[in-house]
């Protein structure tokens, strides 16, 4: 780091007294105008250990984690800690931009990032699973007697002895196709339980590719 190179722009203004300010890991100089490029490097080279340490402190603060999937599509996923009292999170074209209070520094980023990630996902499955849920009951002309969103570890979705349908949020990760069949599959098991015959020849009855799905979630890890 002592050795480091510091890469900086220069703006020129009338002022008399120079400024060094680090933002996003980018240096930049505004110096009097009179100011010659010796001059104003010998500068930044007197302020060599701060510029460093204020680059260093921004590495920390913008993280950049691995990419999650929402409806199909993929994000980067990017945490930002910034001056604010409530958590934000973005949507910008690729990225998924979560917003944490300075003060959440002192938690284990990896950790937060994984409770704030599990909470999104179980917002956007309230929303989208209720629609769907409606869609197929009108399809098949029967329905649930309950459905619950929760998290469990044995499959993305299940159907009960007492004729309840139970749903991981993680199913929010695959498209809007890939989850209704999924949810049609659950819905048929209310009429048979096992993979019988009849189970098949109702599940075809309202998707002709059924098998193409089928073999697409043998390839998914959720």
């Amino acid at each position: 780091m002592k050795n480091s190179i510091i890469t900086y722009t220069v703006g020129k203004s009338i002022n008399n007294n120079l400024y060094i300010s680090v933002q996003n890991g980018e240096v930049a100089v505004q110096a009097p105008w009179y100011f010659s490029k010796n001059k104003i490097q010998e500068a930044v080279e007197e302020k060599r250990a701060w510029i460093l340490k204020k680059i260093e402190e921004g590495k920390r603060e913008n993280l950049n984690l691995n990419p999650i999937e929402v409806l199909g599509i993929k994000y980067n996923l990017k945490v930002i800690f910034k001056n604010i009292k409530i958590i934000e999170c973005n949507i910008l074209r690729n990225i998924i931009e979560i917003c944490l209070p300075k003060k959440c520094k002192k938690i284990d980023n990896k950790t937060m990032t994984s409770i704030l990630i599990d909470k999104m996902y179980k917002k956007i499955a309230e929303r989208e699973i209720e629609a769907i849920m409606e869609k197929i009951r009108i399809k098949v002309g029967f329905m649930p007697e309950d459905y619950e969103i929760k998290e469990f570890t044995s499959a993305i979705a299940k159907c009960t002895d007492d004729k309840k349908i139970i749903i991981n949020p993680l199913i929010i990760k695959y498209d809007r196709d890939l989850i209704e069949y999924i949810i049609l599959h659950e819905f048929c098991h209310l009429k048979y339980k096992n993979h019988t015959k009849r189970f098949y020849e109702l599940l075809k009855k309202y998707c002709d590719n059924y098998r193409s799905l089928d073999d697409k979630l043998k390839w998914i890890n959720y």
